[in-house]
């Protein structure tokens, strides 16, 4: 069985793995990940960008060889093959865990209770809670279904189709380096830049692809489009930009505006500025669309590799002939 049909079968697996289960509430990949990239930052840091791109090379280049390490041992079996795929999928992805994060603030809203969401808020995202009402936490959460979508699904699929189980792990690495010191503290300004800059590039592709995929299954695809196209470059990320704008438009409301992280307040350009306010119904709209494109990602990315695997086998018959 080729590589592409590996990737289909295993990636299918395992993000049907992540719907039925979620993630693991003890020892998950990775948060031990975490744990040893936290391990390598205390002996490595400094206030220095070198040190910082040494810490991005170690941490995201050892998870990508010991994937490219696992995936050379199973090669020569199928069944093995499709399940390292399918365990690497079901580790890497996080969709049914931000669509619950989610759902369960937006139950506590609807109940009325601010409190109770506010307290859950940071399960989510890094914006302060103490400065946000109930429609300001609501903003909240749907822009961070969105960007998660991005992050946590269709960016994984994009790059398990490019590189299998190593491109897999590689790109929540990346990610997840660019959560724990990509962001411009006073600790982390540069240290963390490498990492930020790596984030930028490795989600580039599935944030355009998570964009497209919100105008199709969307309620509204000219919105989207419409959005995408006059709003996402004033976001202040290359990625998040493209991705919270298609949402917008394709649900039809505001995001975007005054926002606070870390006692620093940001004020950000509004994105669609055609639609109405966020209201708590939109959380579970977000999240009915975020598992659309999640899985229309699967199909689209199973069918990229398909693709770039017939181009390749052509080649090389070419060339044998």
């Amino acid at each position: 069985m080729g590589a592409d049909r590996v990737f289909a079968y295993g990636a299918a697996a395992g993000l049907l793995g992540d719907l039925l289960l979620g993630d693991p509430r003890r020892g998950h990949p990775v948060a031990v990940f975490g744990r040893a990239a936290g391990a390598v930052e205390r002996v490595l840091w400094r206030d220095h960008r070198g040190w910082g791109a040494l810490h991005t090379a170690v941490c995201a280049g050892g998870a990508v060889a010991l994937g490219a390490v696992a995936q050379r041992v199973v090669r020569p079996s199928t069944a093995a093959s499709v399940a390292l795929t399918a365990a690497a999928t079901w580790a890497v992805v996080g969709g049914t865990s931000l669509s619950r994060e989610a759902r369960v603030i937006g139950r506590a809203l609807e109940a009325g209770d601010v409190e109770a969401a506010r307290a859950r808020l940071p399960h989510l995202c890094g914006r302060d809670p103490q400065a946000l009402d109930a429609d300001g936490i609501a903003r909240a959460v749907v822009e961070s279904v969105a960007e998660n979508t991005s992050d946590a699904v269709v960016g994984a699929l994009v790059w398990g189709a490019v590189g299998g189980v190593p491109g897999l792990v590689g790109f929540r690495a990346v990610n997840t380096l660019d959560a724990m010191v990509g962001h411009k503290s006073a600790r982390y300004r540069r240290y963390g830049w490498a990492s930020a800059r790596l984030d930028d590039v490795a989600g580039w592709p599935g944030a355009r692809l998570t964009a497209v995929l919100a105008a199709v299954a969307g309620s509204d695809t000219k919105g989207a489009v419409r959005a995408w196209r006059a709003d996402a470059a004033k976001h202040p990320s290359p990625n998040a930009g493209p991705v919270e704008a298609s949402f917008a438009g394709a649900l039809g409301v505001r995001l975007g505006g005054t926002l606070s992280y870390g006692g620093r307040v940001e004020h950000r350009p509004v994105l669609n500025g055609e639609g109405r306010a966020v209201e708590v119904a939109d959380i579970e709209r977000a999240v009915r669309l975020s598992r659309r494109v999640g899985w229309l990602a699967l199909g689209a990315s199973a069918a990229g590799a398909r693709a770039v695997g017939a181009l390749l086998r052509g080649s090389l018959s070419g060339r044998a002939s």
